[in-house]
């Protein structure tokens, strides 16, 4: 469940409707098929070192064990920066939705509501924040199952479906006018930057698999199916959205979070009857926020307190309540999610895009760090005269999979903000806005290789059977619903 509930947000909600209308649906369709592909096979990467090496750092351990410790040091702390700029994010989009029922009380004061139940929720054990992640999924994957029976039923006629100009739902919207694919090829690329975001939060399988009880079992279950469901819950949903909206219906073109009556799952259940529908929506994608922001908070917890065991972050963040948190990491990592008060200062919409656009490249830097960690892990396996055959999990398709998630993974990441290149001036605010990941991640693996004199590790030196932040898994005092 937290394997599906990380792929499933406001990016599929809400983003979904702006693909379609901005490329059409079936631009919009391999889009979605194809980040969906990348992520499976990032997943894989991700489940195989997980099932052999399961530890909270997961990424981070991985990349200071098997390519070099200025690498590991480099990508915690951007995976930690990360998921605590997300919850801000988060509670901010959380306040522009709460304004829906309640236009006169104050964002600010939902920001902090909201920051104080997630806090809670991760304070106490590992078990507050699995429940609330189960039943966030939940919530979602039903939405996700109720919209694509109805849209179905519509398409086959069974209930109605009001359309414009006389079209019939189904192919006859799919290929209206310069439908399916608008726009031609830039169009194409700029939705499917956009779509590499919609899926962010996948890889916190491997940041769970620290603290699950039999992670050799239950990580290569949930990667084995991640493909199936993303195939499912976005390719099925993009299709219908596109044979029951055409792209250039105009409540699509001004779809984001500011208007969640707009969500193009709202669109279709109003237009099936249900009046309701918008209502239902928001609930649905408030929850999806707050389920972002769970996730956050965990992941990035996980990641501080990681470190510190391994003396890449102060060492007051590796402590340990008796529950087995480390309350001290989730303090800092809440007084980073603060941010979101700046809503109080300025407009919400303003703080959003702000705090997006800051976040935005880390998430595909640490994929990057995904497949560069896999690659080198298995390659050292082999070198050391290894039997893949003990693997708890093998990922297919080996070397294809890392090497096909990295060049993909580093063309969205360059190719994110290009149209600021493309004008006779360069919006060079918008450049660093967009870009300044890259190099704050270059400058961390750097500074920390000339600070230490570290180098990258030969694959015959690569060390396979350090427990590194996994040994202190003996030390949680987890409860039986770790």
């Amino acid at each position: 469940m937290i394997a599906i509930g990380g792929s499933i947000g406001t990016g599929l909600f809400l983003a979904s409707g702006a693909t379609v209308a901005s490329a059409g649906p079936g631009s919009a369709l391999l889009a979605y098929a194809l980040m969906g592909i990348m992520v499976y096979f990032l997943m894989t990467s991700l489940g195989e070192m997980a099932a052999y090496m399961p530890a909270a750092g997961s990424f981070q351990v991985y990349g200071s064990h098997f390519v070099d410790p200025a690498f590991g040091f480099a990508l915690g702390w951007n995976y930690w920066y990360n998921w605590a700029i997300t919850i801000a994010v988060e509670l901010a989009a959380a306040a522009i939705i709460m304004h829906y029922w309640f236009p006169s009380v104050p964002g600010v004061i939902w920001s902090g509501a909201f920051l104080a139940v997630i806090l809670l929720l991760n304070w106490f054990s590992v078990k507050g924040f699995g429940e609330a992640e189960f039943w966030f999924s939940l919530l979602k994957v039903v939405t996700i199952i109720a919209f694509i029976a109805l849209g179905l039923l519509m398409i086959f006629q069974i209930m109605g479906a009001p359309m414009k100009e006389g079209l019939e739902p189904g192919l006859q919207v799919f290929n209206y006018k310069e439908a399916p694919f608008v726009g031609g090829f830039p169009a194409y690329i700029g939705v499917t930057l956009i779509v590499g975001f919609s899926f962010q939060g996948t890889e916190l399988i491997g940041v769970a698999a620290g603290e699950s009880s039999d992670p050799g079992k239950t990580i290569p279950m949930a990667t084995r199916q991640i493909f199936w469901r993303i195939l499912m819950f976005y390719g099925l949903s993009i299709l219908i959205i596109g044979m029951l909206l055409p792209y250039n219906d105009p409540s699509l073109l001004h779809n984001d979070v500011k208007d969640v009556g707009e969500s193009p799952f709202t669109l279709v259940f109003q237009r099936s009857g249900l009046a309701f529908a918008a209502g239902i929506m928001n609930a649905v994608i408030l929850s999806a926020v707050l389920s972002a922001g769970n996730s956050g908070m965990y992941a990035s917890t996980r990641m501080l307190y990681t470190m510190a065991c391994n003396g890449m972050a102060p060492r007051v963040f590796s402590r340990l309540s008796r529950n087995g948190v480390p309350r001290y990491a989730l303090a800092a990592t809440t007084v980073i999610a603060g941010l979101c008060f700046l809503s109080s200062l300025y407009s919400n919409d303003q703080v959003y895009l702000w705090l997006l656009n800051s976040s935005g490249m880390t998430g595909f830097i640490a994929w990057l760090g995904i497949a560069i960690c896999h690659f080198r892990f298995r390659r050292a396996y082999v070198r050391q005269g290894r039997d893949l055959s003990v693997l708890r999990y093998r990922a297919k398709w080996f070397p294809f999979g890392p090497l096909f998630a990295f060049a993909l993974c580093l063309v969205v990441m360059l190719g994110q903000n290009y149209m600021a290149f493309t004008s006779r001036s360069i919006d060079w605010h918008s450049v660093l806005a967009t870009y300044i990941g890259i190099p704050l991640f270059l400058a961390l693996w750097l500074g920390y290789r000339w600070r230490f004199k570290t180098r990258l590790i030969p694959l015959d030196k690569v060390d396979l059977d350090h427990p590194s932040c996994a040994a202190a898994r003996s030390d949680l005092k987890l409860d039986k619903a770790a």
